[in-house]
């Protein structure tokens, strides 16, 4: 983050009003969607202009194609996405037994590589993973996300509520300082939401490419000047669970299109 915006964010937070009790009541959290401009809306509504499903098309492909020594395509076991997949990515995190802690949507698939596919884990951010990730999460749009049903998963919750609220960085600041106090306010000219991710990943036209919520909030917490913790790391999966599980009831919209 460049001074001038670091100096930005230190004054909105100077600015806010107390806090408000910690969270946004269920009733009146909104999807990133609705502080968007009609130009955006109009480019995430249109599949014929929404990049991000140039990434669904090319995870549809990776679906039935078979990888690994086991010679094995996603829908060799799982068939037809456009059924089997529906709902499932509004449900992640969830809880793994296996490794008894929450593994978000791109951890369950290369779980399914590495122990069915006998197929390398794909790297995190890379084209194939967002692209089957995106394909997947896009058979629930519309789906209201249900994150938080399992009860193992409280303790994982709690302790990425606890990040959300924890100040950090250089600048000292938490992400319900700009995502709980200031929502609905702009920062550099860009809307502040309420960290709904509900539309994950999604196209960011900063970035010009497709994204996973890990990206976002490493870009947050460098914004902070923090030490962003590494993709995949237990914190970051509990912030995502978190998150999720406080958009309980929104509907997905994968693939998402941002400023």
């Amino acid at each position: 983050m460049s001074s001038w915006r670091a100096i930005l964010v230190t004054a909105l937070v100077a600015t806010a009003p107390a806090l408000r009790a910690g969270e946004i009541p269920s009733d009146a959290r909104r999807s990133g969607y609705t502080f968007m401009g009609p130009d955006t809306r109009a480019m995430q509504d249109d599949d014929t202009a929404n990049p991000g499903m140039l990434f669904v098309l090319d995870g549809e492909a990776m679906w039935g194609k078979k990888t690994g020594t086991a010679g094995k395509a996603c829908a060799d076991c799982h068939g037809d996405a456009r059924s089997s997949m529906k709902g499932v990515a509004a449900r992640y995190p969830a809880f793994d037994k296996a490794t008894a802690r929450p593994v978000t949507l791109d951890q369950r698939i290369n779980l399914c590589r590495v122990n069915h596919q006998q197929a390398t884990p794909l790297p995190y951010e890379s084209r194939d993973l967002l692209a089957l990730s995106a394909f997947v999460a896009h058979q629930s749009r519309g789906v209201a996300i249900t994150v938080g049903d399992d009860p193992e998963l409280k303790p994982f919750v709690a302790q990425g509520r606890d990040l959300f609220m924890q100040r950090e960085g250089q600048l000292n600041l938490a992400c319900t300082n700009c995502h709980d106090d200031n929502f609905d306010k702009r920062l550099a000219g860009s809307p502040i939401t309420q960290a709904q991710p509900t539309g994950y990943p999604l196209y960011r036209l900063e970035w010009q490419t497709l994204g996973s919520l890990e990206r976002r909030l490493r870009s947050c917490m460098t914004g902070v000047r923090a030490q962003a913790y590494d993709y995949g790391a237990p914190e970051m999966v509990a912030l995502q669970l978190y998150l999720m599980s406080r958009a309980r009831g929104l509907p997905m919209e994968t693939p998402a299109v941002r400023p």
